[in-house]
């Protein structure tokens, strides 16, 4: 049997448009939101599982609007707000939510501002910082995953040299192998000048860490009814600075799971369980 290939869509919500791959179903919608500076290709072998059975859409968080890290960055609350307006734009009410890292908390941005109501709720490793972090003026500079990023390399002269240099990266030392692949593939991108280059450049994705710090999100966890599943990966490093079990206490009706021996990025490491996490609480 084929297994199913998604649609590669655009929607228009008013003064921008949102790419997205469409998984046909019959079902109840199920969206998936990727983490920052990566793409929904990275939901594939997990969509794939749900096509048919639901209808399953991954939108692209990347490129849709300008913003410039050293003025602050993209709003992760106005990604919030767009993701309702794609919603709105394709006649979707009250969908099953699922999001990783800043697709988690742009998810429960979503719910609590602006009443994107889910019948369930997903969030894989939920940037909630320490609340103190909020209040803070940071500069690229002083923001520890855009200073990073904005330096990362993105240029590689083929396939080959990029997937040498990704296999000797220790964040993704763990990735399963179709997932790299889909990196690969998926987020890299012919260069003006030859070879390959990522297609979520770095100063986007600088952006995008700078727009985390704007809403503190942890007031807003109370205010959401429905059932929410927190998936934190056992060997996070973000375990150091974020306390997940508690945010999942502050859910009226939240839970809390852990994968043993993952890192932060859960569904690049360990998709099949994700799959079984995700049709177990859906």
């Amino acid at each position: 049997m084929k297994e199913p290939e998604p649609l590669i869509r655009e929607q228009r919500i008013g003064d921008t448009a949102i790419q997205y791959l469409d998984y046909p179903g019959e079902g109840a919608p199920l969206i998936l939101l990727h983490a920052t500076g990566f793409l929904p290709w990275m939901w594939h072998p997990i969509a794939r599982a749900f096509a048919g059975e639901y209808r399953v859409l991954a939108p692209y968080f990347c490129d849709h609007r300008d913003a410039e890290p050293e003025e602050g960055g993209l709003a992760w609350a106005t990604l919030a707000d767009d993701l309702c307006r794609f919603c709105e734009a394709l006649g979707i009410d009250a969908p099953f939510l699922v999001g990783h890292s800043m697709g988690a908390t742009v998810i429960t941005l979503a719910n609590a501002l602006h009443g994107q109501r889910a019948r369930k709720m997903i969030l894989i490793e939920p940037i909630f910082l320490p609340e103190q972090i909020y209040s803070m003026q940071l500069t690229v500079d002083q923001h520890p995953l855009a200073a990073k990023s904005i330096k990362r390399r993105s240029s590689w002269e083929n396939i080959d040299e990029a997937r040498a240099y990704l296999h000797g990266r220790a964040l993704f030392k763990n990735w399963d192998d179709e997932m790299l692949d889909l990196y690969i593939r998926h987020g890299m991108v012919p260069g003006e000048d030859g070879g390959l280059t990522l297609a979520c450049h770095p100063r986007r994705e600088a952006s995008l860490f700078m727009g985390s710090v704007h809403y503190n999100p942890w007031p807003l966890l109370e205010k959401i009814p429905c059932p929410v599943m927190v998936v934190e990966g056992g060997e996070s490093e973000n375990r150091q600075f974020i306390n997940l079990k508690r945010a999942s206490g502050l859910f009226p009706n939240g839970s809390y799971r852990m994968v043993p021996g993952a890192g932060h990025l859960v569904p690049m490491e360990r998709p099949q369980e994700v799959i079984a996490l995700i049709r177990e609480f859906l």
